[in-house]
């Protein structure tokens, strides 16, 4: 962008927010005519229809000859005979799984003798004794008595909207929009910031490092044991008896229903038919509606004062007195002082072996290491270094492209060195020629 022309062209009857596209790049390489690119030499690929007429057979007609179909001759039916025995209706179902009747079992869990109190319980709680009720009158109500009385006139069935907006035509308005006074700076934009000026950078600190600390292995042998070889205890116990009571098999002879009690007993009801109502016809309102609110209509005074405070200021006075921040139940229910009870654990009956552990795992002593075999390599001996020769370090880039100096861009400059101002072009554009040219051309004059 050091390049480009940083002003808004200035035309006196051309006003444009958008940027100049006047560039270094467009004034070197000017835009030149596009030209069309040439057509192509290749011959098009036209079809070219055989001269010698088409067979109209096919390998399928040739092959595949057809034969005369004759129609089949249907099997027929072999007529029904009715047997003289009588269906026996009896399944596998009914052989195999009977119904028995339905009988109560006996419960299975032991008889607990309670202890039952002869004593009458008092049924009153703290509650009742302690929270009484006060001999005070009923608070009155003291919002207003106004009840709803629906008027006695007959509904028109119109809007406010309808009542009270009328179309009075289209309302010419005045733009509040203030006029655009900024004057655009045409000096160059200076670069320099606080920031640039006051913060100076300073030297970073070595980063700290965090040394660690060596591992050191622990002296104590392992015991080997867990929590729950400790706690857990292999005890000899007795099988669980099956509490399952003894089912009497009874046979019947009834024949098995095929409709249930849901089916007899809740029947289909018969449904009417679903009522549909027809939707009105949208007729469209044949008068203008009214563009005017009420606030346009009614508020006209736009200089107006803020309504003053009606809310009286007696409630707003501090008090004098503390508050009491006591009450009943910080009176009556105050903490007690409970202590923790310790947990009841038995004492360890795990006797430990006198020998130490030897800390070994069946790996360790099964698992010998055994010496590591030397395998020969294949790979061919190195013949030593081919050329002697050192490696040229040039190449087409280094020969051809030699570096060049930054040049600084003359329009960054306020003044270009070695230019002088001529004039100003109608897009508002500084001139400048060259002084060489500039003293040659006063020296003519």
């Amino acid at each position: 962008r050091c390049h480009r022309c940083p002003h808004l062209p200035t035309r006196p009857y051309e006003k444009s927010e958008k940027p100049c596209m006047l560039s270094e790049y467009m004034e070197r390489y000017p835009l030149y005519p596009i030209t069309l690119p040439r057509g192509s030499f290749k011959p098009k690929e036209a079809y070219k229809m055989a001269q010698i007429p088409m067979e109209g057979t096919s390998t399928t007609k040739r092959d595949y000859i057809a034969h005369e179909v004759l129609p089949q001759k249907p099997k027929p039916p072999e007529k029904h005979v009715k047997s003289d025995g009588s269906m026996d209706l009896t399944s596998t179902y009914k052989q195999d799984y009977n119904s028995y009747p339905i009988s109560q079992v006996p419960p299975c869990l032991p008889c607990v003798t309670r202890h039952i109190p002869s004593a009458k319980m008092d049924t009153r709680t703290t509650y009742e004794d302690d929270y009484l009720l006060w001999n005070e009158p009923k608070t009155e109500l003291i919002r207003p008595n106004n009840r709803f009385q629906p008027s006695e006139e007959k509904f028109d069935h119109k809007t406010i909207v309808q009542d009270d907006y009328l179309y009075r035509g289209p309302v010419a308005t005045q733009s509040c929009k203030p006029l655009n006074l900024v004057q655009k700076n045409k000096a160059p934009f200076e670069n320099i910031t606080n920031y640039r000026v006051n913060y100076v950078p300073h030297p970073l600190e070595k980063r700290y490092v965090h040394k660690y600390e060596k591992y050191k292995v622990n002296e104590v042998p392992f015991d080997g044991l867990t929590t729950h070889k400790v706690s857990y205890k292999g005890l000899a116990g007795h099988p669980a008896k099956l509490a399952k009571p003894d089912q009497p098999k009874l046979l019947h002879d009834l024949p098995f229903s095929s409709t249930t009690e849901f089916q007899e007993e809740y029947q289909a009801w018969p449904q009417p038919p679903v009522f549909t109502k027809k939707p009105d016809i949208y007729l469209p309102p044949l008068e203008k509606m009214d563009l005017h609110t009420t606030t346009q209509t009614h508020y006209k005074h736009p200089n107006g004062k803020p309504a003053k405070m009606c809310q009286s200021l007696s409630h707003l006075n501090k008090r004098t007195e503390p508050f009491n921040s006591s009450s009943v139940m910080k009176e009556d229910y105050k903490p007690w002082l409970c202590k923790r009870l310790k947990p009841v654990t038995r004492a360890p009956e795990l006797t430990f072996p006198v020998k130490p552990m030897d800390c070994l795992t069946t790996f360790q002593t099964h698992y010998v290491p055994h010496p590591l075999t030397v395998t020969k390599s294949c790979k061919p001996v190195w013949s030593g270094p081919k050329h002697h020769t050192l490696l040229d370090a040039k190449t087409i880039y280094t020969t051809s492209y030699t570096p060049k100096s930054i040049v600084r861009c003359l329009a960054s400059y306020k003044d270009p060195p070695g230019y002088i101002f001529d004039e100003t072009d109608a897009d508002g554009h500084n001139l400048y020629l060259p002084a060489s040219k500039s003293e040659s051309l006063q020296g003519a004059h």
